[in-house]
């Protein structure tokens, strides 16, 4: 079962899908259950949700208005359940950054993910002695909770890169991210070698963005994308992820997340290619 977040949001999409599919403002649709329309956008957003009472008006007014095809309300109904939970963030988890916890709850139920990094290699393919020296030397910020929490929460979300159902992931590495020590040299050599294993992977495609690499355009920035399927009529759900040092920023609007599709594809082409990028690893590793 999908993560709360994901439900919420999967529900969302379902329901701006369905609004547009019966030709409804988003006025109209909150007069029809007497809400305002910004409660019906952050609800579209994943942002909240609706009492079982209003959801079912609200399907219910949209299948009446809707000429294309049957809408079957319970499914909407049986979407919602399970997407109002909380209590997923205590103990060692409540390090997660509020801001993250959403990429997190993508992760886990995303079908497709690609990721760009720049300086320090993502954190789905850190080891564990790379996690530790990257929060010990770097002082990155662990939310007044220890690094062993940091380390345990990070090492946790790596069971999504090799579970039964695990999504397509897609790596780009800046060659300074490959190079940069974090820790000590036997730490980045043991770092080195697990990312040749994971690039093995079959769901797994690994590249290096060498220094000399023919780029469209500089990105400096670190960007994720995530796909997740959507069991209803709207398609995938997609979202863009970019991190800055206080706070991260989703981009669903999708003329923009195609802009970054196109962005990713031009790296993957300017990137040594999955073979390639393995070698020169497993080179980099032995020097």
């Amino acid at each position: 079962m999908p993560t709360p977040t994901v439900r919420r949001l999967l529900l969302g999409h379902e329901l701006r899908h369905l609004r547009e599919e019966a030709e409804c403002s988003l006025e109209e649709a909150a007069e029809a259950i007497r809400r305002t329309d910004s409660t019906i956008s952050r609800v579209e957003l994943g942002q909240t949700g609706l009492t079982k009472r209003d959801l079912h008006a609200l399907v219910s007014f949209y299948a009446s208005q809707n000429n294309r095809r049957t809408v079957d309300v319970d499914w909407y109904m049986d979407q919602a359940k399970g997407s109002q939970q909380r209590g997923r963030w205590s103990g060692y988890r409540s390090v997660y950054a509020k801001f993250f916890r959403m990429a997190v709850d993508l992760e886990e139920d995303a079908a497709g993910i690609n990721n760009y990094a720049t300086e320090i290699l993502p954190g789905l393919l850190q080891i564990e002695d790379y996690i530790r020296a990257l929060f010990t030397t770097q002082r990155v910020r662990t939310v007044d909770q220890s690094i062993e929490d940091a380390v345990r929460a990070r090492l946790d979300r790596q069971r999504v890169v090799k579970k039964r159902d695990a999504p397509q992931l897609g790596f780009v590495l800046s060659e300074s991210a490959v190079r940069r020590t974090i820790g000590d040299e036997q730490i980045m050599r043991l770092q080195l070698e697990h990312l040749a294993d994971v690039a093995a992977l079959p769901n797994v495609q690994l590249q290096v963005l060498p220094f000399d690499a023919r780029t469209p355009a500089q990105v400096n920035f670190n960007f994720t994308t995530y796909r997740v399927d959507s069991p209803g009529n709207s398609g995938p759900l997609e979202f863009v992820y970019i991190e800055e040092f206080h706070d991260g920023k989703y981009v669903d609007d999708q003329r923009v997340v195609n802009d970054y599709y196109e962005l990713w594809t031009a790296l993957v082409g300017a990137a040594l290619d999955p073979v390639e990028s393995r070698a020169f690893l497993s080179e980099l590793a032995k020097s």
